[in-house]
């Protein structure tokens, strides 16, 4: 077994260092783009996660398969010259979540082959999550953490088991490691109308979820793979909201964060990270929170580049309408025909739903962004702008950041260059919280 690099959050985190990673978990160009050349430019590794729903065997919202994910991440990766060593591979929410419609068989057996694509395609970060209900669960009945440690063992032996196969073709082929647990709200985010408030992960729930996989490690003949398991998803009392978040407050984790020191092999890992301040991102890495997840927060910043560019086309088009792009009336256009990646999250009237549809942080349009009609729209948008050049005075409007980076020589005064800067931003959030660079 080739041991992954990984473990050595674990080990500068024991060790008392206030080192951890963040997860750029997109299966967007721009995004991975951004993510990848960011890393090359601050030498530092890189983790970029597929969730359950983006990709799968059958090749999810996407269109793409696990090994196809790979394949488009190594094509930029190696267009850029980034050093592939240094690029993790995750799968993310990995288990029934997208087949829970089904009975429980049907469900973990195609929760099986979901492991065995991402695992075979070489992904050595793999969170297995069998926290929600399958249709042959009782609906009246709250899912024990035996029952959902149990199915999560039986995915983790179908790693184990591929992993293995994997070896005979590639010997130099990465041992996956394991993130078990979940957070509240559901992957996605939240769908409630009321705002009830984010609870921090109670001690004593955590210590029960590490103890059911533990034993559910065991009774599968796993033991052994149990200290492969490097992280347990928590709650710490972050999420994003449509004008906002519930920012981290460290006390009110307190209690959660030493916790951890009783556990020496394992880490936290924080979900729905997205839009902390630098400040908190970088307080859940000093309190032991040593992987971030974010994506809305990602996209949310391309949706903004996009349409500061598309507000800067109707100026420079002003007297051409027939050419404009018109992406964010696509876009909006695209949302209003086919609701379905946001109607049960967004609630209000009219007015704000047409809000929160353009500018939600938590960036339902990303679902969006693949479509055909869309993707062409802002190709047309990037074209026009690439014939008419984006205007310095425009440009400090719309992107003032980009504006004196531009001046500055540091980027090009290109759409595509703007877009990119504009998520390393966001990047730069994480990066000044992670100290990643310290790791490998």
């Amino acid at each position: 077994m080739n041991e992954n690099p990984l473990v050595q959050l674990v080990k500068q985190q024991k060790a008392g260092k206030a080192v951890g990673i963040y997860s750029a978990c997109s299966a967007n160009k721009y995004v991975i783009k951004a993510t990848l050349l960011r890393g090359k430019d601050d030498d530092s590794c890189v983790l970029i996660e597929s969730t359950s729903n983006q990709c799968d065997q059958n090749g999810g919202y996407t269109g793409m398969t696990p090994m196809n994910f790979k394949n488009f991440v190594l094509e930029i990766a190696n267009g850029i010259g980034f050093n592939t060593s240094k690029l993790f591979l995750g799968g993310d929410h990995l288990g029934p979540l997208t087949f829970a419609s089904k009975n429980e068989d049907e469900a973990m057996n195609d929760a099986d082959t979901l492991i065995k694509h991402y695992v075979g395609a070489g992904f050595t970060k793999i969170h297995i999550d069998t926290s929600m209900k399958l249709a042959s669960d009782d609906a009246n009945t709250r899912l024990s953490d035996e029952i959902i440690a149990a199915r999560g063992a039986r995915l983790a032996r179908v790693a184990e088991e591929t992993y293995a196969e994997l070896l005979k073709t590639n010997p130099e082929a990465i041992a996956p490691v394991y993130i078990v647990g979940s957070e509240v709200p559901i992957p996605g985010g939240a769908t409630s109308a009321i705002d009830e408030g984010v609870q921090v992960t109670k001690v004593e729930d955590m210590k029960a979820t590490v103890a059911a996989f533990k034993n559910a490690f065991d009774n599968e003949g796993l033991s052994d793979t149990w200290n492969q398991v490097i992280s347990v998803v928590v709650q710490p009392g972050v999420e994003e909201k449509d004008s906002g978040c519930s920012e981290y407050d460290r006390e009110k984790a307190a209690d959660l964060m030493a916790a951890m020191k009783n556990f020496p092999n394992l880490v936290y890992e924080g979900h729905s990270t997205d839009y902390q301040t630098k400040y908190k991102l970088k307080q859940l890495i000093e309190d032991g929170v040593a992987i971030l997840k974010v994506g809305p927060g990602l996209t949310f910043a391309m949706r903004e580049a996009i349409f500061a560019l598309a507000y800067i086309e109707k100026e420079v088009l002003h007297h051409d309408v027939a050419k404009q792009s018109n992406f964010i009336e696509v876009l909006e256009t695209a949302m209003m025909e086919e609701n379905k990646y946001w109607a049960k999250h967004y609630h209000g009237n009219d007015a704000e739903l047409r809000i929160k549809r353009k500018f939600s942080f938590s960036d339902r349009s990303r679902y969006y962004m693949p479509t055909t009609n869309v993707s062409a729209t802002l190709d047309t948008l990037i074209a026009n702008l690439r014939e008419t050049g984006v205007p310095l005075n425009l440009l400090t409007q719309f992107m003032p950041i980009q504006y004196t980076k531009v001046r500055e020589g540091i980027i090009e005064n290109d759409p595509e260059a703007l877009i990119i800067d504009r998520i390393i931003n966001t990047l730069d959030e994480y990066l000044f919280a992670t100290n990643q660079k310290e790791l490998f």
